[in-house]
Parts: C-alpha cells; sequence; structure tokens
C-alpha cells in the first residue's frame, strides 16, 4: 500500500462514525487485495503473501466488530470466513482464481454497508481529532488538504 493510501485511510478513520468506519475497513482490505494481484503478476511470492495476510487482518477486524445480538451477525460470520478461507487456499495453491469468489462477496457486502454507511448520522468515534477541510485551496497537482485544530490541547485528557 502506498503512503498517500495509508494518510488517505488514516485520516477517514479519525473522521468515522461507526457506519463508516466498517467501509474504510473493506477500502483497506480491497487496497491490499490489489496490491496482492499485483504481486502476484510480478512474481513476487513473499510480497503476494504479505498482501494477503493483511488482508485477512482486515476481514478478522470485520469479524471481531460482529455483534451476535443481531440476526445478521450470524449471516455474516459464514461470509467472512469463507473469505478469510479462499485467501488462505489462494496462498497455497499460489494463484489468484480463488480470490475472485471472496472478492465478489466483500464487494457485495461493502455496497450494503456503503448503503448503510450514509444512514448512520452519529458523532465521529474518535473525540479530539483535527478538522480537515478539502477543496479549500488547490495545489499544482492536487487537492490540498487543510488541518485546523480548534483547540490547542489534543490527545487523551487525565
Amino acid at each position: 500500500m502506498k503512503q498517500e493510501q495509508v494518510q488517505d485511510f488514516t485520516r477517514r478513520i479519525s473522521q468515522s462514525n461507526r457506519g463508516a468506519l466498517i467501509v474504510v475497513i473493506y477500502d483497506i482490505i480491497f487496497a491490499y487485495l490489489d496490491d496482492a494481484k499485483e504481486s502476484f503478476q510480478k512474481g513476487d511470492y513473499e510480497a503476494f503473501c504479505t498482501a494477503l495476510a493483511k488482508a485477512q487482518r482486515g476481514v478478522d477486524e470485520l469479524l471481531q466488530s460482529l455483534n451476535f445480538r443481531y440476526d445478521i451477525a450470524k449471516d455474516l460470520y459464514p461470509l467472512y470466513i469463507f473469505a478469510k478461507e479462499a485467501m488462505a487456499k489462494a496462498v497455497i495453491k499460489n494463484g489468484l482464481d480463488e480470490l475472485e469468489g471472496a472478492e465478489a462477496v466483500l464487494k457485495n457486502l461493502y455496497a450494503a454497508f456503503i448503503e448503510a454507511a450514509k444512514q448512520d448520522h452519529s458523532a465521529p468515534l474518535m473525540k479530539n481529532t483535527q478538522q480537515v477541510y478539502a477543496g479549500i485551496t488547490y495545489g499544482r497537482n492536487d487537492l490540498t488538504e487543510t488541518f485546523q485544530v480548534p483547540e490547542t490541547s489534543r490527545g487523551f485528557f487525565a
């Protein structure tokens, strides 16, 4: 994953509520799956395995976020397990065939979570973070983001 992607994900996480955070986790998984495909095309087996291991950690995060008090969690659990197992099979078989099914399942779930996140109007999970305003100024080749801190004290309060 490129450094600019890491910075973008970090910024998005700091500004996310519960619904948007799940969408960000899916985006991270897809970024690692893209890295795995790229590494496979280059013939770099070690980078391929590393990228898939990181994608599996993202799926683990989705698994841990399931709340089994709701019936939907019982439906999501086997789909996440399927995706993890498909990634493991891709490593073992050293191929991309297994990833297609897992990626298709995850993309369908991703589309559903995007719609659910649009309906979540709760406050961001992280407090005392920098406010990010995009589009105030433009750089030579890109959009410039401005960070404004309303308070001088950020971080944990004791």
